[in-house]
């Protein structure tokens, strides 16, 4: 049976359409990824299989229960952790996971075994009488995870849990999730980080409420053709960093297939690699484009993500490109 299942699952709020007809499964024991910018659904989505929120048409199942009819019965097996911390910053850590548990209904002699181990587990233990407020981001975090865990939860809905932490705290919060996977808790999180991605079992891209691909991460990379060759662009005398030009220059070669922008970087995706290295360099050189490197690259799941959606919606100009890589807010994109 799938951990989750929906279908032509919709939400609108007015003449918003934050989802539009979902259709996704998620097997028992995956790590399953959400990715996508700002506006492109995920959180609705979470909320929606949390039973924070009904759905507007469309059907889902939580661990074989409906989300409409069955909304108890769920809250009971997963735990839900939303993207803004939501303690309370009075209580101490302790205090707040004791809450937690008898909100959660745990009783019995092994609570206090099982909230001491979840502190431990979380390498919260020492900070125990601290105030949730005076905690650091990383911490807060991982306090936020263990009381979605006082309840031994079947499933895990975690929104963007790592985001405005550092990356060291993401790391150990990703080592935390990754035990828990061995354990056979199944999880599904949101994420702007491509690096994140990388490490769940499958990736669901997300974009203006739709699901545009899913598939594991290696297999979403191969789905871009031909190779890849990185260009470095230098600044040009006056200071400034011909990217865009770089770019025109380059799209205007033959038999490309195509040309993305991050930072001072160009990624040019051509049938072969090794070929094309002269005519790029040759190309550059005539726009007097200064460059230090051209050179033969590996993708990662960005690049990726972002020929997919030009792809599947037919985006060309910069401007539509740029709300693909960052939303409406500039917050995607990351690969820290």
């Amino acid at each position: 049976m799938p951990a989750v299942q929906t279908r032509r699952l919709t939400k609108t709020f007015g003449p918003i359409v934050a989802l539009d007809g979902l259709t996704l499964t998620v097997e028992e024991g995956e790590i399953f990824g959400l990715i996508g910018p700002d506006g492109a659904g995920k959180t609705t989505t979470l909320r929606l299989l949390a039973t924070v929120i009904p759905p507007t048409r469309g059907e889902a199942t939580v661990l074989g229960h409906d989300i409409v009819r069955e909304a108890e019965s769920i809250r009971r097996q997963v735990g839900y952790m939303p993207q803004h911390f939501s303690l309370y910053g009075d209580l101490s850590v302790w205090e707040n996971v004791n809450f937690f548990a008898d909100i959660q209904g745990a009783r019995g002699l092994k609570r206090r075994e099982r909230l001491e181990q979840l502190l431990r587990f979380a390498r919260l233990d020492q900070f125990r009488d601290r105030r949730a407020r005076h905690l650091s981001g990383g911490m807060q975090k991982k306090l936020a995870l263990i009381c979605a865990l006082v309840h031994q939860p079947r499933l895990l809905l975690l929104d963007e849990p790592s985001t405005g932490v550092d990356p060291i705290s993401r790391r150990e919060f990703w080592d935390i999730l990754a035990d828990l996977h061995v354990e056979g808790v199944t999880i599904l999180v949101s994420t702007p980080y491509m690096d994140e991605a990388e490490r769940c079992s499958r990736v669901g891209l997300m974009y203006e409420g739709r699901l545009v691909v899913c598939d594991t991460p290696e297999a979403i990379v191969r789905r871009v053709p031909g190779e890849m060759v990185e260009v470095l662009v230098q600044p040009d005398l006056d200071g400034r960093l011909p990217v865009r030009r770089a770019q025109q220059v380059v799209a205007a070669l033959p038999n490309l297939i195509d040309v993305q922008i991050y930072g001072d970087r160009l990624h040019i995706f051509v049938p072969e690699a090794a070929p094309a290295l002269p005519a790029i360099r040759q190309a550059l050189e005539a726009a007097d484009i200064s460059f230090s490197r051209v050179a033969p690259a590996l993708p990662h799941m960005e690049e990726a993500f972002l020929y997919l959606l030009r792809k599947e919606l037919g985006v060309s100009s910069p401007s539509q490109e740029t709300k693909l890589l960052f939303g409406h807010d500039g917050t995607w994109g990351n690969r820290q």
